[in-house]
């Protein structure tokens, strides 16, 4: 078969049986239109390999295999899906590989090669967790472009002093530039979800804190977030020493956490792992 050959995609979908399941997060994006808009917000692609979790039926991948990227690699869990897409890796061969598993338990760095993007409607039931794991190897991923509900999408892209501020934000803006690139209403997906969904663009930054440091900031935002209401003094106290940390990184006690700056979590972290050498 080749590209000219396959059938179109709810044909595809017909063929297999698979109707979306709400226990795998699935709503699938079949405008072939918006799935090009979403392959082209991931910018120039020529020469890159492209890491897709959760494809399903393969809408926003025929879309990827359209572009000028060396090979998209999709990882999927759902038998039915990876029987489809086996197909449509038959009319692309060699540009296309489809892994049966869980991306919860892979490593996107093993799994393609650099220079590595990772463009993706994510699972709504996995999508921060994946997320967290992507951005603990943001030094070796060139960038990603990956759909959330809206509302975790504006969670990430959130600024200090507002409500959806809190330990996504941080992590996510310390290892990357976050840009909110598109809004989709519910009925862009098959079954439509109750909510808007919406595309973020990563951009890491060029300094890679390494693990240690990033195993720090978690500590840190988990403890200051997990407490939100109370005084920073009183929310770090899991981590030891509150004050003697706060002091030395230059921050009043009596604050809380969602008034920090990135960069001002950034300090707690460095102290939180100077402390602990």
């Amino acid at each position: 078969m080749t590209p000219a050959d396959q059938p179109t995609l709810r044909e595809a979908i017909a063929r297999h049986g698979l109707d979306a399941r709400k226990s795998l997060g699935q709503h699938f994006l079949l405008d072939p239109s918006v799935c090009a808009r979403i392959a082209a917000l991931a910018g120039d692609l020529t020469g890159r390999h492209v890491l897709e979790v959760g494809p399903g039926p393969g809408g926003l991948t025929r879309a990827l295999l359209a572009t000028p990227a060396a090979q998209v690699v999709a990882i999927e869990l759902d038998r039915r899906a990876v029987a489809l897409l086996a197909e449509l890796a038959a009319a692309h061969t060699g540009r296309l590989a489809v892994i049966e598993g869980d991306a919860l338990k892979a490593d996107a760095t093993a799994l393609v090669p650099a220079p590595r993007r990772i463009i993706a409607n994510l699972p709504y039931n996995v999508a921060s967790p994946l997320l967290v794991g992507w951005l603990r190897q943001a030094a070796a991923i060139e960038g990603m472009t990956l759909m959330f509900q809206q509302e975790v999408a504006e969670r990430i892209c959130a600024a200090p002093g507002t409500g959806p501020y809190g330990r996504l934000a941080v992590l996510a803006q310390w290892r990357c530039r976050c840009d909110l690139l598109l809004r989709l209403p519910p009925g862009a997906f098959t079954p439509p979800p109750k909510v808007w969904s919406a595309v973020v663009g990563f951009t890491p930054h060029a300094e890679d804190p390494g693990p240690a440091l990033f195993k720090a900031m978690e500590r840190c935002t988990a403890a200051a977030f997990g407490q939100r209401r109370k005084m920073l003094r009183g929310a770090l106290k899991s981590l030891g020493d509150a004050e003697g940390l706060l002091a030395a990184a230059g921050i009043d006690g009596s604050r809380r956490a969602e008034t920090l700056t990135v960069a001002e979590f950034d300090r707690l972290a460095r102290e939180v792992l100077a402390r602990d050498a």
